[in-house]
């Protein structure tokens, strides 16, 4: 599901340094968006500034609200502003110049499940549920385990309150809206801030807001799975994307309802999210999607000059 989900994730910070990433942990090697976001925008501007309150929520269209929601003090300038640190694969659209192969014909019975997961989402309003991350480092061989909870309202609204990685303490909260995604970390009191452009995210994103058809962009077949609860349905994109090579959904075959997200990455990493206890349309507040740091708190700023 933020781009698992955006990637989901959306998604686990904060520890020691990685050789690949020097200061960055693990987690923030493969899953800081945000940083990712700001790569993929070629922002420029690393200023730091003491924080306001942040509007999380306005909308994109609104010039008004979206020039409040990034108001505050002028950033301090360095004498040499920092480059954004490379944080993986920045989100980006796949190459336009790559053929797009032909889908593979989808049996009656996983159109059917597809069609139905379509329209689920479309009907869908907002959601909020419990989840747990389990992320397979391939190059490091080893697991990270995290979880939370994720809020969703539409159109493009989406809020994750991690709480726990690996068994310990490690709030920390991302918030996407519309063409913002913010990262809050309350431990380093540091909020980040940057675009991203939500029309070059892939239909297993936008297909949550109602927008983007999932047999437009891949291929779907199901593939068997000994250990899931659901029906496990594989999609291979038929263009080549730089960001990931598969997204498995599993799929709860009465109420169409995705349980589990799998995304496979280009190096063979595993990034799994299990939802759990998931509610929907019960009229999530809006103000749900804003972040007021504590004084103090520093921002680092990814936003594209205006």
């Amino acid at each position: 599901m933020i781009e698992n989900l955006v990637m989901a994730a959306a998604l686990s910070l904060l520890t020691c340094a990685t050789p690949e990433h020097p200061g960055l942990s693990e987690a923030q090697a493969k899953d800081n968006v945000i940083l990712s976001a700001a790569k993929a925008a070629k922002a420029t501007d690393a200023g730091v500034k003491v924080a306001q309150p942040v509007d999380a929520g306005a909308k994109p269209a609104d010039e008004a609200a979206a020039k409040a929601q990034d108001a505050g003090p002028a950033p301090t300038k360095s004498p040499a502003p920092a480059k954004p640190v490379d944080a993986g694969t920045a989100v980006g659209a796949p190459d336009a110049g790559v053929a797009k192969a032909s889908p593979r014909p989808m049996a009656p019975e996983v159109k059917d499940l597809v069609d139905r997961m379509q329209a689920f989402y479309e009907k869908t309003q907002d959601f909020s549920a419990s989840f747990q991350q389990v992320y397979t480092y391939k190059t490091f061989k080893r697991v990270s385990k995290s979880s939370g909870k994720v809020t969703y309202k539409k159109p493009a609204l989406m809020r994750w309150e991690y709480e726990t990685q690996d068994g310990k303490p490690s709030p920390r909260t991302f918030v996407l809206a519309g063409d913002r995604v913010y990262a809050f970390d309350p431990g380093a009191k540091l909020l980040t801030r940057a675009a991203i452009s939500t029309n070059q995210l892939s239909a297993s994103v936008t297909f949550l807001w109602g927008q983007g058809k999932l047999a437009d962009e891949f291929s779907i077949a199901t593939v068997a799975c000994k250990d899931c609860k659901g029906t496990l349905l594989e999609l291979t994109p038929l263009v080549p994307d730089p960001r990931f090579k598969r997204v498995k959904l599993e799929v709860d075959p009465k109420s169409a309802q995705v349980i589990r997200s799998i995304v496979i990455d280009p190096d063979g990493s595993e990034n799994a999210i299990t939802f759990l206890e998931m509610v929907t349309n019960t009229g999530v507040d809006e103000k749900t999607f804003k972040l007021a740091p504590p004084p103090g708190t520093q921002v680092q700023d990814f936003l594209p000059k205006q």
